[in-house]
């Protein structure tokens, strides 16, 4: 006999953010599973409720709060003994009123890579981590933007932040040189730097990650191991669904308007780029292709994480 399949739960959950970067969790009162564990705060959708609906009302029920401002971002599925979960994640940037435990639960202000409280609800693990990921993150184009140009603007940041180093026509001994350039600027700010290129290449390498290609994660049967950030170029839905198979932290999906280095390229455009993420895609996906700065809040109100930016972030 075949046994009996779990309910599946639609859930919806916010983070609460500061302009530090700083985020809310709230822990789970008694009479829940689960009960003590930390979590991102939320609740059930009810029968005919859009998710940001549920967002809303829950965040009002809960914490006596009204949500102005929140922006989807992952989608999640987990499985507990009890039921899976269909967990939809928003981020939330502005709020009416001050957060109160209507439900005799405790909030804390956490900070990216540094959570202090314990236990945390199994499905928030890889959430978390997302939360680390930057808002913008910088590409190197050389080519255009020169060596020297792009050296002196990362050492005049006081944060330099995420950086890419995407040189494909540099030799492996000439990446390798640029790379330990950018190491020595980024890693003692505080920065992390990630780099586009063949995954034999970094063994030994400054770097806090890798990025592939559309080819190379076509070619990638597992992640590439030993790395704490690995990322790749999506174009389409397939390869989006390729790069959460192998679990890697993130994604850049492009091209979303004009540029200048695919000139021939079709664009997504913001509505191709969200509908391509409605696949519920459960990793942070980056818009990339023609943005700017001034991009990031229409990004998010798409669905992504943030940015990529390429001659943007050298100007």
């Amino acid at each position: 006999m075949m046994s009996e399949s779990k309910p599946v739960i639609s859930v919806v959950a916010g983070a609460l953010m500061r302009a530090d970067g700083s985020f809310m969790l709230g822990s789970r009162p008694a009479g829940k599973p689960y009960a003590g564990y930390w979590e991102f705060p939320g609740g059930k959708v009810e029968p005919g409720e859009t998710p940001l609906a549920a967002l809303v009302r829950e965040f009002r029920e809960e914490m006596g709060i009204e949500v102005s401002h929140a922006t989807p971002w992952l989608t999640r599925i987990h499985h507990y003994e009890h039921a899976s979960v269909h967990l939809r994640f928003f981020r939330i940037w502005a709020w009416q009123g001050t957060p109160q435990p209507h439900e005799g639960q405790s909030f804390a202000w956490q900070t990216p890579g540094h959570h202090s409280v314990t236990p945390m609800l199994p499905a928030n693990d890889p959430v978390l981590r997302s939360l680390q990921l930057p808002d913008v993150l910088q590409i190197s184009c050389v080519s255009e933007c020169g060596r020297d140009h792009t050296l002196e603007v990362l050492a005049q940041r006081d944060n330099p932040g995420w950086v890419m180093v995407r040189e494909p026509q540099k030799s492996r001994e000439q990446l390798a040189d640029f790379v330990a350039e950018v190491a020595d600027i980024v890693h003692p700010r505080g920065g992390k730097l990630l780099v586009n290129t063949d995954p034999a290449w970094i063994r030994g390498w400054p770097v806090d990650g890798l990025h592939l290609s559309g080819q190379r994660l076509a070619a990638l049967d597992e992640r590439p191991p030993h790395l704490a950030w690995v990322g790749a170029s999506a174009h389409s839905s397939a390869e989006l669904a390729r790069a959460a198979a192998l679990g890697l932290d993130y994604a850049l999906l492009g091209h979303v308007q004009p540029t200048a280095s695919h000139p021939q390229q079709a664009t997504l455009g913001w509505n191709g780029f969200a509908r391509l993420l409605q696949n519920e895609i459960p990793l942070p996906v980056f818009a990339i292709g023609g943005l700017q700065a001034a991009d990031l809040d229409t990004a998010r109100t798409h669905g992504a994480h943030g940015i990529a930016l390429m001659r943007g972030a050298w100007r």
